[in-house]
């Protein structure tokens, strides 16, 4: 058996998420229907993690094994595309690998960006590819707010009711944020996220910029461990799942 790491880039507007479904479309089951025709035998494919409905990837990495030897990667990626292109979905790159790797347990960072478009009018061009805030944020409280999430913390606030994770406790590395002509950007890096924790932080930190919140009160909603004291998730187009690095 030969191992493969593919590099995948897609529009989850129109999908159930990534992971294959009883019922809708999501972005695993399509691959792993298209690789397993063009390859002609049935693959199952690995993804590094989830993503939800309606949430993006600028680089999600996956793996599959096949009993036969990928020749030529340029006509492989050629192929693939030509199938998968068309609902917004691309192969970036595919690469050998050994049978030690493993696109989920091998991953030593996750990367996701949240983007938030703040003006009054709304975006055209980049529409589902962001939040739309229409008031002015506050980005120095936010990003004061940003430095409580990092480290070694209890996220239970942030986690969602159906969460399968077995601790609520990661080490956040870091969370920037960046902000440049009407639009936020914020970056988390972890090892490993609880299920909805960026979207629930990115809501949190909106309350901050919106000054609903004090910093305070913030921290405490944190410690607090609940919940139900969170601020409602920010929307699901905004979130991309940037990059996997191992």
């Amino acid at each position: 058996m030969f191992r493969y790491q593919i590099l995948i880039e897609y529009v989850g507007t129109n999908f159930r998420g990534w992971q294959v479904q009883k019922k809708g479309k999501t972005i695993q089951g399509i691959i792993q229907d298209k690789i397993s025709k063009l390859l002609k035998e049935e693959i199952v494919l690995f993804g590094s993690g989830r993503t939800d409905t309606g949430v993006h990837a600028i680089e999600q990495s996956a793996h599959f094994d096949c009993k036969k030897k990928i020749v030529n990667n340029g006509k492989f990626l050629k192929s693939i595309n030509y199938f998968l292109n068309e609902k917004k979905i691309a192969i970036l790159k595919i690469r050998k690998r050994s049978n030690k790797f493993h696109a989920r347990f091998s991953a030593k960072m996750r990367i996701y960006k949240y983007i938030i478009i703040n003006r009054f009018s709304r975006p055209v061009l980049e529409k589902n590819r962001g939040w739309h805030i229409m008031k002015e944020l506050d980005v120095d409280t936010m990003r004061k707010g940003a430095k409580k999430l990092e480290g070694t913390i209890d996220f239970s606030t942030f986690r969602a009711s159906t969460c399968r994770a077995k601790s609520p406790i990661k080490s956040m590395k870091l969370v920037k944020i960046i902000s440049s002509k009407n639009k936020i950007i914020i970056e988390f890096r972890s090892q490993s996220f609880l299920q909805k924790q960026v979207r629930s932080m990115v809501g949190c930190l909106k309350y901050l910029g919106e000054k609903k919140w004090s910093l305070k009160k913030f921290d405490n909603i944190i410690k607090s461990k609940k919940r139900i004291l969170c601020a409602p998730p920010a929307p699901p187009e905004g979130l991309f799942l940037s990059r996997i690095i191992y």
